[in-house]
C-alpha cells in the first residue's frame, strides 16, 4: 500500500498525525509546525483521502485505517511515537494505541469519535448528506452535492467544523480547494467517503470488548484528550467519560472552539500537548 505524507522536519522525537472523516494531512500543518522543534512529524493520508488511493480489497473499516497507521509507525523504525488524533482519527489512535502499546509513548485525542447514535443534522454541512447514501433518491441529490463547486465544499467544511470560521486563513482556504479540486477527480473519493462514514457507524453500533468505550481502558498511554466546547460533529458531552475511562487521560476543554482544535486554535493545543510531554518526562504525569 502506497500513502501520501506529509513530513514536518523537527527534534529528536518522532509524531504521528491522524485526520479525521474527510479530511487529510494538511489538517495537521500548524501544529505539526509548532511543535517541530521538539518533534519531527508525520501526517497520514488515510487510504481513500487526500492523495492516499485505497488498494482494491481496502475495507475502510476503523479497525482497517488502525493497521495501516500501525504499519506506517513501525516502518519509522523510531520507538514509540507522539501519536495525534483527530475525529475518526482519534478512534483509529485509540485503536492503535490500546492493540499496539510499544509503538505510542503518548497520546493526543482532539474530539475523538467515540459512540453517538443520537442522529443530528447539525452534523452535517449540508443537510442533503442526510439523503445521500438512500436507495432511490440517493443518486440524485449525489448528483447535486457533486454539482457544488470546490470552494463551495471547502467553505461548508470550515462553517461545520470550525466554532469561528473566520478563523480560518484564507491561504489554507485556498489550499483547501485546490485539494477538493484534485479529490473531484479521483473516482474513489466519494465511495471511500462513504464507506468509512459506514465503519464508524459499525463500530458505533458494536457492543461488548468490540465498543470504543470497552477499548478505552486498555489504553496504556499518558493521554491528553481535548474537545472544542462548540463542537458540531462530535458532541462535547462525550469529553468526560471518554476522559474518565482512559487510565492515564487529562482533560482540555477549549470555549469558542470547534472539532477541529489543532486547526482553530493550534497555539493552545501545541502549549498542551508540551505540557504533557513535560509531565511525562518528569514523571508528573
Amino acid at each position: 500500500m502506497k500513502l501520501h505524507i506529509r513530513r514536518t522536519p523537527g527534534g529528536p522525537e518522532t509524531a504521528v498525525y491522524v485526520h479525521g472523516l474527510g479530511g487529510s494531512s494538511t489538517n495537521w500543518t500548524d501544529l505539526a509546525a509548532l511543535l517541530s522543534p521538539q518533534a519531527a512529524g508525520t501526517s497520514v493520508d488515510l487510504p481513500g483521502f487526500g492523495y492516499s488511493e485505497p488498494p482494491d480489497d481496502f475495507d475502510f473499516s476503523l479497525d482497517a485505517h488502525a493497521e495501516v497507521v500501525a504499519g506506517h509507525i513501525e516502518s519509522l523504525e523510531a520507538g514509540p511515537v507522539h501519536l495525534f488524533g483527530n475525529s475518526m482519527g482519534g478512534a483509529v489512535a485509540l485503536l492503535v494505541a490500546a492493540r499496539r502499546p510499544e509503538l505510542v509513548k503518548t497520546l493526543t485525542l482532539i474530539s475523538p469519535a467515540m459512540p453517538d447514535l443520537r442522529p443530528s443534522m447539525k452534523r452535517l454541512s449540508d443537510p442533503r448528506m442526510a439523503f445521500a447514501y438512500l436507495p432511490l433518491i440517493g443518486r440524485a441529490v449525489r448528483r447535486q452535492l457533486a454539482a457544488l463547486g470546490p470552494r463551495e465544499r471547502a467553505m461548508q467544511v470550515i462553517k461545520l467544523c470550525f466554532a469561528d470560521p473566520s478563523r480560518f486563513a484564507e491561504s489554507r482556504l485556498d489550499e483547501l480547494e485546490e485539494e477538493h479540486s484534485a479529490r473531484a477527480g479521483f473516482a474513489w473519493a466519494a465511495p471511500a467517503l462513504a464507506r468509512s462514514t459506514f465503519g464508524i457507524f459499525r463500530t458505533w453500533s458494536a457492543r461488548g470488548p468490540a465498543s470504543l468505550w470497552a477499548v478505552a481502558p486498555s489504553v496504556d498511554a499518558p493521554t491528553l484528550v481535548v474537545w472544542g466546547q462548540h463542537d458540531r460533529v462530535i458532541s462535547v458531552r462525550r469529553a468526560e467519560r471518554t476522559a474518565r475511562l482512559l487510565p492515564h487521560a487529562r482533560l482540555l476543554v477549549l470555549p469558542r472552539t470547534g472539532h477541529v482544535a489543532q486547526m482553530e486554535r493550534p497555539n493552545v493545543v501545541a502549549k498542551a500537548v508540551l505540557g504533557m510531554w513535560e509531565s511525562v518526562e518528569s514523571g508528573t504525569w
